[in-house]
């Protein structure tokens, strides 16, 4: 049986064709999965200012108390992958590093947003490179999430 002569220019082109898109799809993928590892770091951090003022809000004694918060805080982040085996947080955002990615810092506010006294806490997170692309993402990027709660007793 005789093949009929246009069939026999066509083939291998779809090889060519996925050789061609296949640095595409992965930087796609690789893409794909820092994002995700990302928002899930802002989510972490969010929770753990969240979780922390929540804590520090009991009484103006406690709402300025950044080991309390820290302590909290390092509950929520511990999931996250260069937070193994870090116990204590920073006291100032300058001076995180890789070995120390995270700060907390608990202030008494007065007055706060309604007039009362509050607790805000600062939580600064120093994410780690997932996956290395030169020349087109940061090696890490810094997360900094503060949340204000108003004093439970006053």
């Amino acid at each position: 049986m005789l093949r009929p002569r246009n069939h026999s220019r066509r083939r291998g082109h779809a090889i060519v064709e996925v050789s061609l898109m296949a640095p595409w799809i992965f930087f796609l993928c690789v893409g794909a999965l820092d994002f995700g590892f990302y928002s899930y770091a802002a989510i972490c951090t969010e929770n753990a200012a969240r979780v922390a003022v929540q804590q520090t809000s009991i009484d103006a004694n406690s709402a300025a108390s950044s080991a309390t918060a820290c302590t909290y805080a390092l509950g929520e982040m511990k999931s996250l992958p260069n937070m193994n085996g870090v116990t204590t947080c920073q006291a100032s955002a300058g001076s995180i590093s890789s070995s120390q990615p995270l700060a907390v810092v608990a202030t008494l506010v007065n007055p706060g947003a309604d007039g009362t006294l509050a607790s805000s806490v600062t939580v600064t997170y120093q994410t780690t490179q997932m996956i290395a692309i030169p020349g087109l993402m940061a090696s890490n990027f810094t997360l900094v999430r503060t949340a204000q709660m108003r004093l439970r007793e006053q």
